[in-house]
This record gives C-alpha cells, structure tokens and sequence, in this order.
C-alpha cells in the first residue's frame, strides 16, 4: 500500500487528529455526564490533562531523542501529574482515572491515523510478501500506527463492556493503563526505534513501569473488591440466621 500525494496526506493526517482529539473529549464528556460529574471544575481538569499532556509529549520527545516530535507515553504520563495539581488546588476528591481512560482510548484509536498518514512513529521493514505492509520512507513497512490505533479501539470496547458491570470508579483507568501498557511494549517490536537497554526501547521499559503501577493497583483494588462482596454475604448470612433461644 503506497501513501497518497503529500498534499491529500497532510489533509487526511490532520482531520484525523482533529477527529481524533474531538472523539476523546466527547468520551469524556459523555462518562462525565453519565456519572452525574459533567461540572465546570471537571472540565477544568479535562483542559489541565490535554493541555500538560501535548507539552508534556512534545518536551518528552525533544528530551529522549533530541528531535522535535510527539511520544504518547510522556503526554500521558506528564498529563497525569497535570491532573493531579490541578485536583488539588480545585479540591476534587472523586476519582476520574476513568473519564481519561475512555478519552485517551478514543482518541488514540482515531489519531493513530493522523500519525499514519503524516508518515510519523513509522514501523520497521517487513518481510517480504507481507500483505499489509506500506510505502513509508523507502521501504514496504509495518504500519505501527494501524496496529496502535487497533490496539486502542479494542481497549476502548472492553472498557465500554466493563461499565455496564458498574465497577468501581477509577478500574477502567487501571484496566485501560495495563493494557495500553502490554500492548504498546508489544507494539514497539515493530516500529523503528533503537534499543536503550537490555534490547528494549525508552518505551518498552516506561511500557514496564506503567505496567507494573497499574497492575499492583488494579490487583489491590479487585481484593478490597473481594473483601468487602465477602464481609457483605457474611453479614447478610448472619441477619437471615434465626435468633438463637437464650433458653432451651
């Protein structure tokens, strides 16, 4: 598959960005107002994660390879420390990993397509005969960017299937980090990028770091879960006993 003409490319490349950015801040409004929190100081974070994440990924870049561009993984890490600052001096309380975790799955999944067609964060060479592979700066390539705009949309549909279980607030964040984490060190395989350490890429190991916070989290969160469903049928259990006769 050959990329079109420059000039239909960059169109394409920054409608799908747009898009891209529209369909996250739609998600998170839509869950913000599902959960009765769509108020001005959510919104207030909202602008605070977006805002610190496109500077934080565009510093992050520049910081790791000297050379202008966007990494996802400093947007969202440096997009969180925003929120968390930003939480505080607004003095919310109530968890809204979620609403991000929606939002970034969604946007992802369409500006992935921007990277695409803009020929950025390109894959490495394919072998030979590969039936998906793309033209990209000289070569037949994996398209890295398809296969993390997939990756996305699948989280994206799972986090959608878990909201109708009603989890507890903040599991679609630490579900959504785990596997955006596993899924993007698996990703990283195939795009070009050089090894840091050990054979694996700046991203692979922040992909490992991400990994290991969300999963000890989410682990902690589903065995209070357990915990509390079981202290629950306990005393249910105990209200149903008939009394026991002080005499016989």
């Amino acid at each position: 598959m050959h990329l079109p003409h420059v000039t239909v490319a960059l169109a394409l490349s920054t409608a799908f960005y747009v898009i891209g950015y529209s369909a996250g801040i739609a998600a998170f409004s839509w869950l913000a107002r599902k959960r009765g929190i769509a108020t001005e100081g959510i919104f207030i974070l909202m602008a605070a994660g977006l805002i610190g994440g496109l500077i934080g990924a565009n510093l992050t870049q520049y910081l790791a390879t000297g050379l202008p561009g966007k990494t996802v993984l400093g947007g969202i890490a440096t997009g969180y420390l925003c929120v968390v600052i930003a939480k505080r001096l607004l003095g919310i309380r109530r968890p809204t990993g979620d609403l991000f975790a929606l939002g970034i799955s969604a946007g992802e999944a369409i500006g992935r397509w921007g990277c695409f067609f803009a020929g950025c964060c390109g894959g490495k060479i394919a072998p030979r005969g590969l039936p998906w592979a793309v033209w990209q700066d000289g070569a037949w390539r994996h398209p890295s960017q398809a296969y993390d705009s997939i990756a996305n949309a699948a989280i994206f549909v799972l986090l959608l299937r878990l909201l109708r279980r009603n989890p507890p607030e903040n599991m679609l964040f630490f579900v959504q980090g785990v596997l955006y984490c596993a899924a993007r060190f698996a990703i990283e395989y195939y795009r070009e990028s050089s090894a840091a350490a050990a054979g694996l890429t700046l991203a692979q190991w922040a992909c490992l770091a991400g990994f290991s916070y969300f999963g000890i989290r989410l682990a902690l969160m589903v065995r209070s879960r357990r915990r509390l469903i079981m202290q629950d049928g306990e005393t249910q259990r105990t209200l149903s006993e008939p009394p026991v006769a002080a005499y016989p």
